[in-house]
């Protein structure tokens, strides 16, 4: 008689999508997804969120525990899907929270095809042609940035934050030779602009530089840095001793699209090596996660203007890309296709412009015996990850493929469109200001005031005259209230879903300035829809009002 384990190796067998064909097993395989997405779409409805809404019970959560014995698919699949529960749609015309984009069909299948059979991208013996699949979205990317593709190499990494990571780890290879084997062992710095994201700071702590090493330069009014003070402190930091580990240059940042001069920063840096004869180049990481999508019309017709986008979307799209086509003048690029290129989560490349600079971040091959012992792509030997997903550079290279320059033009021209719609109409309501005016992107900063304040002068005043100072605050404190009930509102899916920042920027004497968050990303986002987010904020702003009366 077999043993029971056996009977339950034939039950458990059924689980998996079998290795090989088996037409009524595999429509069982098919049938379960199915299942699954219809038990989904009984969630949707004309809400921004799916099925009624739901606060996590974390309490509940930590009691659970592993049962003794299994459960049917049949029992799981509606437990699995019982969590999205109260999830926002991201693409919901209703939804313009913080750079969260709507998964394309195309990128969605992307992800569930690796996912079926695993590969691990640290090796092709490990994963084949998917290996082809990362090298193909790598040169495709690069070209269409502008780098040389035959001489330029990446990889696809954990977020942003990673490719933060490589950047600046290759650049302090560079500054100190060998810290990789002996550490850090002399004093270096890290400049980035005051805009620039925090995960600039994550870095420099888990590379045990330091987060004091980090050096926040001040920016203009339109969140760019000011290379005059980007200089200064250069050059101080070069005279006392210190090496510039990497100078990070932000082109989108998350919460008000600055772009920074990355031509005038590359300028600057080969300045610094003529005049202190410096025995490395620092090393200039463009942290282009938002905006290197805008490559794509560095070969649009404006003039001609063949999609149509209206004259305000035209100057936008203009000017974002005519400071994003100098990317590649970056020793290296980190790229989110999951924030600006409509895929899902996790799909983000570091690009280098010269392939060779992995080398500064490799390891010595008989450190991995057991690895490499056939086919000829290896990242795994420099990357900082041995067991890398397939997911994120499937999920890149479907929406490449699917939209092309002209798809992607379209998405972000009317992310764009919507964001200047909304601006327009903002500027037609006495009570409330736009904070990002030269903004160019698709997010739109902005601020609402009780009755009586003149909102043409006060956001300039609050900004630069350290008297409105309790002002400034006091109206930090209204506008939170009003995200509060937007957002109390959206849980409950009759509103719409924004986002909200504590400190989109300083004042110039120190203060955070907060502002509401509309980004527009939503392909179904139409001018009715803008209308109705200033609506919303509006009707929050009177419910604030009566609460004060």
């Amino acid at each position: 008689m077999a043993p029971r384990y056996r009977k339950l190796l034939d039950e458990i067998r059924r689980e998996f999508p079998q290795p090989v064909s088996d037409p009524v097993h595999d429509a069982y395989a098919v049938f379960s997804i199915l299942r699954a997405l219809n038990q989904v779409d009984e969630l949707k409805s004309r809400a921004p969120i799916l099925g009624s809404p739901a606060e996590p019970d974390y309490d509940a959560a930590r009691l659970a525990r592993v049962a003794d014995g299994q459960q049917p698919l049949e029992q799981v699949i509606p437990q699995l899907v019982s969590y999205l529960e109260g999830m926002f749609i991201w693409g919901h015309p209703r939804s313009q929270i913080n750079v969260v984009p709507y998964p394309s069909l195309a990128s969605i299948i992307g992800v569930l095809l690796p996912a079926i059979y695993n590969p691990n991208l640290c090796s092709d013996e490990s994963s084949r042609r998917l290996a082809e699949a990362e090298v193909r979205a790598v040169a495709m990317t690069a070209a269409m940035l502008g780098y040389d593709a035959e001489k330029s190499g990446g990889v696809f990494t954990f977020g942003g934050t990673g490719t933060l990571l490589y950047g600046v780890k290759i650049g302090l290879e560079k500054a100190l030779p060998d810290c990789l084997q002996h550490g850090v062992r002399e004093p270096v710095v890290v400049l980035a602009s005051d805009q620039s994201h925090y995960a600039v700071k994550t870095v420099a702590a888990w590379l045990g530089i330091g987060q004091e090493s980090v050096q926040r330069i001040a920016t203009h009014p339109d969140n760019s840095i000011k290379l005059g003070e980007l200089a200064v402190a250069a050059r101080k930091a070069i005279e006392s001793g210190k090496r510039i580990a990497a100078i990070v240059a932000t082109m989108g940042s998350t919460d008000a699209f600055g772009i920074d001069d990355l031509e005038g920063i590359v300028q600057l840096r080969d300045e610094l090596v003529e005049e202190f004869k410096l025995d490395y180049r620092p090393h200039v990481h463009a942290d282009a996660v938002i905006g290197w999508a805008w490559s794509v019309f560095n070969d649009y017709n404006y003039e001609q203007n063949e999609l149509g986008f209206r004259g305000r979307t035209v100057r936008s799209l203009a000017a974002a890309q005519y400071r994003v086509q100098h990317l590649p003048l970056a020793d290296s690029i980190g790229i989110d296709f999951h924030k600006t290129a409509y895929v899902p989560y996790i799909s983000s490349l570091v690009l280098v412009k010269n392939a060779h600079d992995f080398k500064y971040v490799a390891r010595a091959r008989d450190s991995m015996p057991y690895l490499y012992q056939s086919g000829e792509y290896h990242p795994g030997m420099f990357t900082l990850e041995t067991s890398r997903s397939a997911t994120g550079p499937m999920a890149a290279l479907a929406n490449l493929l699917l939209l092309g320059k002209e798809g992607l033009r379209t998405l972000l021209g009317h992310a764009v469109e919507m964001a200047e719609v909304f601006r327009e109409k903002i500027e037609s309501h006495p009570d409330v200001t736009v904070l990002n005016g030269d903004n160019v992107g698709p997010v739109t900063l902005f601020r609402v005031y009780p009755h009586g304040v003149n909102t043409f002068t006060i956001k300039d005043r609050e900004r630069s005259d350290p008297k409105f100072r309790d002002q400034l605050l006091a109206h930090n404190a209204y506008n939170r209230r009003i995200f509060e009930h937007v957002q109390a509102e959206a849980i409950e899916g009759r509103g719409v879903v924004i986002s909200m920042t504590d400190c989109y920027r300083q004042s110039d004497y120190g203060a955070p300035i907060s502002a509401l968050k509309s980004y527009v990303l939503s392909p179904f986002a139409d001018e009715s829809r803008m209308q109705s987010v200033l609506s919303h904020v509006l009707a929050a702003r009177e419910a604030v009002e009566k609460e004060n009366a």
